[in-house]
């Protein structure tokens, strides 16, 4: 079954890295360039995390994610450069249209820190199995509840899209024809509606009573078939990436 989760399976001495100091990284380096607003803390920022992309091994998954916003940052740059509310330099001029100087600065900042957050963003969602970075959210005292509602989440289409795929096959062996023009294309998805809806139903059934079964509301802590104990190695990367965290704060207020 294809799950809709963009982690890259593969083994580096990022995927290795427990889900919650993945999470503090990219929370942390996200924040920092809008703490310290200066175009050498975005690219600082940046390049140490597309060092951290490339040792993972999953550089080449976030070009075409970076590629996708080049038309916002396109748009940003024609926006801020003719009429950012500073301008007053005259930068250059295209068929008589002047693009300021200010402007474009400003777009520049605002274009690192946004590319910034999506390779930032990347690290958590292509190293990082959905289901690990949930259950290690809960270990830290996220409600299984909730914990339940994201996995749901990110299961639901996955689900659907194999239940789907065996009654559309169930279907073809019944003589049904589903490939063509739209039309019938369309015609043989409204065969597929009925018991797609019903085996949801039941699946959610049968889900909760298997929820119940397992205590699921009980009011008890918790416990896990695995503990896990978080080393000291990754204990100390995090005190320094929230140092860090803590530094910039404490720089913007000085400055």
């Amino acid at each position: 079954m294809k799950s809709i989760s963009l982690y890259v399976d593969i083994q580096s001495p990022i995927h290795s890295i427990d889900p919650i100091t993945k999470l503090i990284y990219t929370l942390v380096f996200i924040l920092v360039p809008y703490i310290l607003p200066h175009y050498e803390i975005a690219i600082s920022c940046l390049i140490l995390t597309l060092i951290i992309l490339l040792t993972a091994k999953v550089i080449r998954q976030v070009i075409p994610i970076v590629s996708l916003s080049l038309l916002l940052i396109s748009t940003i740059f024609i926006i801020q450069g003719l009429f950012y509310p500073g301008n007053s330099i005259t930068a250059f001029k295209v068929i008589g249209i002047a693009f300021y100087h200010e402007g474009l600065r400003y777009a520049l900042g605002i274009s690192l820190k946004f590319i910034n957050l999506l390779c930032c963003s990347a690290i958590i969602i292509l190293t990082t199995r959905p289901s690990d970075l949930i259950e290690a959210l809960v270990r830290l005292g996220l409600s299984p509840k909730l914990g339940y509602v994201m996995s749901s989440v990110l299961q639901i289409i996955p689900q659907m899209t194999g239940t789907t795929q065996k009654i559309l096959d169930a279907q073809r062996s019944r003589g049904l024809e589903t490939e063509g023009n739209i039309f019938i294309r369309v015609k043989a998805y409204i065969p597929l509606l009925i018991p797609l809806v019903m085996n949801s139903l039941i699946e959610t059934n049968e889900r909760s009573m298997a929820l119940e079964v397992r205590a699921f509301n009980s009011k008890h802590r918790r416990t896990f078939l695995f503990e896990k104990k978080t080393s000291k190695k990754m204990l100390v990367i995090r005190y320094l990436i929230l140092v860090f965290l803590l530094g910039a704060i404490l720089w913007r207020f000085i400055k």
